[in-house]
């Protein structure tokens, strides 16, 4: 399981800084936005990563599930974009990019993303199912905005779970490389199909396919405490 966390943080490296690349040109990554909340969720998930090892691999297998169910209820939850808001008091920073004007809530926002940012690293996901439904419930962000910016944070957020795993010696490059050089060509795929899908379709899909990874993982691990 700690290997497998590594490799996925590996992956999940490859895939969004290809899908990064196809929303940059598509204008709709906030970096101002990424680099003011997403600092405290790198932090995190190198602490994950490097201490992951107190867990057994058992138990991030239930974490791991768990985040997946929680991740699957967020994208299932109607989301209603909002524009504006109050943006003058003490941390609460309004934003204008392109055409779009949003006020994020920093007390909220930086907190969650670094407790994402904590379990994210432990076991090898990109937290980037939590990061899109907070930015467009609790700092009004519209929803392609949300995803490109998300982008971005998974990258460097992955990138600092990797490198906790890696220092452990949980890293297999034999194995990752080839699993990330085929992530490369989902990415970009991916990013493209993202740009002409409705938010709504995606999410629905993203829900689905997550609670069954959920399913699958609890099982695995059900069948692993009985063998």
């Amino acid at each position: 399981m700690h290997q497998a966390a590594t490799t996925g943080q590996f992956i999940l490296v490859a895939t969004a800084t290809a899908a990064l690349l196809v929303f940059q040109k598509h204008k709709i990554v906030d970096w101002k936005l990424a680099l003011v909340i997403d600092p405290p969720t790198d932090i995190m998930a190198f602490i994950g990563g490097y201490y992951a090892h107190i867990f057994s691999g058992l138990t991030l297998k239930f974490v791991f599930a768990g985040l997946l169910v929680l991740s699957s209820l967020f994208m299932l939850r109607p989301v209603k974009e909002r524009m504006g808001g109050n943006g003058k008091r003490f941390g609460f920073w309004r934003r204008q990019y392109g055409n779009y004007e949003y006020v994020v809530n920093l007390w909220l926002a930086i907190p969650i993303t670094a407790a994402t940012g904590l379990v994210s690293g432990m076991v090898g996901v990109s937290g980037g199912s939590f990061k899109i439904p907070l930015m467009v419930l609790a700092c009004g962000v519209p929803m392609r905005i949300a995803v490109g910016t998300s982008s971005a944070m998974v990258a460097a957020t992955a990138l600092m779970g990797f490198f906790g795993h890696t220092i452990r010696g949980d890293f297999n490059p034999a194995g990752a490389i080839p699993l990330a050089l085929v992530a490369v060509l989902g990415g970009l795929l991916g990013g493209k199909f993202s740009i002409k899908t409705k938010p709504e379709r995606l999410k629905g899909i993203f829900a689905y396919t997550t609670l069954a990874a959920a399913g699958f993982m609890v099982l695995n691990a059900l069948l692993s405490v009985s063998r």
